[in-house]
């Protein structure tokens, strides 16, 4: 079995670049696949989920060249980071081609429930699969909205999971209320609604994050929103093509969180975390950590492309406090739940986060995942079906844990090792390639 062992920091002192937004890679990739004409992505995210963006798309006929850094995809800090560039060569709305095969969307949600709505509006056939995990998280949510809109999908188990059947078609409008908050299934619904007759209207839940609505609308699609309601004109047989885009993709938050909670954590710690995009539908974390009294300092704000970017300084917060979570704060850092576990168990008092049930049906069940693995390193906490509450401050001990073959869950238990007593051995370790390349190699680097 593949294992990790790291053993308790010193401290942690540097600059870092995580790596390029994973949300905005693979959108930038769909939907410069579907615009008409040469789009260029820079600072384009390798690693394995937007990979199977990419591979799906060459799938569909799109030409996608690569200008791969002369580096290995290893952080060094500081510019640049990691990620590759490419010339995408789109070929608008309706000049995808059938593919020749099954497309395998690997692990990632993201690509086969986005790629769902655009194929749902063209005219061929087409089967989506993806792994072990990924065969097991909910597709229904996109299916049954697809469906309203005319869509011809059939799916495993009664229409619930993968692998799933598209026949493409001319879709009508509809109105949908999103049972969940979900950038997935709103971004599906968007999509799906480029191809439709009529306006589509979503109406949200709660406001998830918008890569999707940014970016369209600075292509030419014509999309209105209203607080929480979203509406979508489709072009049905008045082809308006999209615009083709030149993006610079900033670092990703979802990354950055990690050394952030390791700076907060470790003692005598100071990180510098550059480039990372603070997009507001991304970051409740910045707001929960300032309610926990994190030394934190959002610097260098400024705009890259049509995405708000900054610098974090963080510094260790020996004195962070318990706070509660509830369900209106979830979806802005829902990828943020296992490290912010972590973060939990060094805080004074009882944290409790509530409202986020939807981490059940993730790549693992991430409240489950994370409840049973803290408890080995000698935590004191209780689960419940939306959520946990964990008592701090607690003094973590090493332990051999499990990475469920999800990347946050690996990487916060690695952040959790370096400020246990011991060692911490990580199961299967290397899942972390699906979003960050090079983890534990920069993780090193920074450590004193």
């Amino acid at each position: 079995m593949e294992r990790a062992e790291l053993t308790k920091a010193g401290s942690l002192k540097g600059e870092i670049t995580p790596p390029p937004d994973k949300s905005i890679s693979h959108r930038a990739v769909m939907f410069a696949s579907i615009a008409e004409g040469k789009s260029i992505v820079r600072n384009f995210l390798r690693a394995e989920d937007p990979i199977s963006t990419m591979n799906a798309f060459r799938m569909l006929g799109i030409e996608i060249e690569e200008k791969i850094p002369p580096i290995p995809p290893l952080l060094k800090g500081g510019e640049g980071g990691f990620g590759g560039e490419l010339i995408i060569h789109g070929k608008g709305l309706h000049g995808l081609k059938e593919p020749f095969d099954v497309i395998n969307c690997g692990n990632s949600g993201t690509t086969v429930r986005l790629i769902s709505g655009i194929l749902s509006g063209n005219p061929f056939f087409s089967v989506l699969t993806g792994d072990d995990s990924l065969k097991q998280r909910p597709m229904a949510r996109v299916i049954n909205p697809l469906k309203e809109m005319g869509a011809d999908i059939s799916a495993r188990n009664g229409d619930k999971y993968l692998p799933m059947a598209i026949k493409g078609r001319r879709l009508k409008a509809t109105d949908y209320k999103m049972p969940v908050a979900s950038a997935q299934v709103k971004s599906c619904l968007i999509l799906a609604g480029l191809y439709a007759d009529g306006t589509t209207t979503i109406i949200e839940l709660q406001k998830s994050r918008d890569h999707t609505e940014r970016m369209l609308k600075s292509m030419g699609a014509n999309i209105e929103i209203d607080g929480l309601i979203l509406r979508v004109k489709g072009q049905g047989s008045r082809v308006k093509e999209l615009s083709p885009i030149d993006v610079t993709v900033p670092a990703d938050f979802s990354s950055a969180a990690f050394f952030v909670a390791a700076a907060l954590i470790i003692p005598n710690s100071e990180i510098l975390i550059k480039n990372a995009g603070i997009n507001p539908t991304r970051t409740g974390l910045l707001d929960v950590l300032k309610k926990m009294g994190a030394d934190i300092e959002i610097e260098n704000i400024r705009d890259v492309s049509g995405e708000p970017v900054a610098d974090i300084h963080c510094k260790t917060t020996s004195n962070l406090k318990a706070v509660k979570i509830g369900g209106d704060t979830m979806p802005s850092l829902i990828d943020e739940f296992p490290i912010l576990c972590v973060l939990a168990t060094q805080a004074e008092g009882v944290t409790e986060i509530r409202g986020a049930e939807e981490l059940r049906v993730k790549e693992s069940d991430r409240i489950k995942a994370m409840a049973a693995e803290l408890k080995k390193l000698g935590v004191e906490l209780e689960e419940y079906p939306d959520g946990i509450s964990i008592k701090g401050k607690t003094s973590l001990k090493g332990n051999v844990v499990e990475s469920y073959h999800d990347h946050r869950i690996a990487m916060s238990l690695a952040i959790a090792a370096l400020a246990a007593q011991g060692a911490t051995t990580i199961n299967n370790p290397s899942c972390v390639d699906i979003s960050f390349p090079g983890f534990y190699e920069e993780l090193k680097r920074i450590t004193r």
